[in-house]
């Protein structure tokens, strides 16, 4: 029979010794002591973590995350420590770093956002050149930094803010399918308009981060839609999950490129679709806190060329409409 069939050697044949057995006690240990999110974790050696400590200015010791009502922080090397166990290889630390910064700018993540009963999860977009120097982008490579960043994040949480399931984490009925793992590489190449973080302050072709904690989420448009549906399909989206039912909640589009530059096409800007929405979806009786456009309605491009079919996310109590710079390796 083929390779093709037959897979990969088994890896236990490439490892000499118990170290395999050693590796499934570690991960056994992790899981006894309830430092999972229930998903296998990596050991988080002190070389290991050193090798992500190594990557920032950073010490060690500062303080980056906090949740006001439990005085927990959240320090650079506790960061470091679930980065690794996330899975996390080195060069995508300043990343974590980053998004760290995003969310502690956020007023629903500083207040009660991590412990409410509708399970939000955070939301992340990664701009600039970092998206392809890091492997965010590509239909194999993007797997690893997008998913070990969110979960970084998430176990840190878990673990050094004390938010765990049946604890301070009580969602009714449950949580949303991506909880710790929706983190967005904008496709800024074809897009017909500046990224995200532009819209925030952060120069175009800036590496920067942007973190939205959003609640729930559904599809909007198909590939043969025209401007005008679209526009009204999206109005309706946002209008279904109550994306502007309260003072304090908003919405996010992450368009698909194709719809894009479509609107584009039509003549509209980001501006004219955030406006456009506003006036379609602003519930009278519940006027929109004015903090400025990417605060009401975040739109990004995202997903392949191709893909046809564009995402409308509500959004938990806001977004203060502020990215993040990424800090560069300090060896680079």
């Amino acid at each position: 029979m083929s390779d093709r069939i037959h897979g990969p050697p088994h890896p236990a044949a490439e490892v000499a010794g118990g170290e395999w057995e050693a590796a499934y006690r570690a991960v056994a240990f992790m899981y006894e002591h309830g430092w999972s999110d229930r998903l296998p974790l990596v050991p988080a050696t002190p070389r290991r973590v050193a090798e992500l400590l190594a990557t920032t200015h950073r010490p060690p010791d500062q303080d980056i995350g906090r949740l006001d009502q439990l005085k927990s922080p959240v320090t650079v090397e506790v960061a470091a420590v679930h980065a690794v166990m996330a899975g996390c290889r080195p060069e995508h630390f300043p990343v974590v770093l980053a998004a760290w910064d995003a969310l502690m700018g956020e007023r629903s993540d500083v207040g009660g956002g991590w412990q409410s009963s509708s399970g939000p999860a955070r939301m992340i977009v990664v701009n600039g050149p970092v998206r392809h120097r890091l492997g965010f982008t590509g239909p194999a490579r993007g797997l690893r930094p997008s998913t070990t960043v969110t979960r970084a994040i998430g176990l840190t949480v878990h673990n050094a803010l004390g938010v765990v399931p049946h604890g301070l984490d009580r969602p009714a009925p449950g949580v949303l399918p991506g909880r710790w793992s929706m983190c967005v590489a904008e496709n800024e190449e074809d897009s017909p308009w500046p990224p995200l973080s532009a819209d925030g302050g952060v120069p175009a072709g800036t590496d920067a981060v942007s973190a939205i904690l959003v609640d729930t989420s559904t599809f909007a448009g198909g590939p043969d839609t025209a401007a005008g549906p679209l526009m009204a399909e999206l109005a309706g989206a946002i209008t279904r999950i109550g994306g502007w039912t309260s003072r304090h909640a908003g919405a996010a589009v992450l368009l698909c490129p194709g719809h894009a530059r479509l609107l584009a096409r039509a003549g509209m800007s980001k501006d004219d679709v955030r406006a456009l929405l506003t006036a379609r979806c602003a519930p009278p009786s519940s006027p929109l806190p004015r903090r400025g456009d990417p605060g009401h309605l975040p739109i990004a491009v995202a997903g392949a060329a191709d893909a046809g079919i564009s995402m409308v996310a509500r959004v938990f109590s806001g977004w203060s409409g502020t990215p993040v710079p990424v800090e560069r390796n300090r060896d680079t």
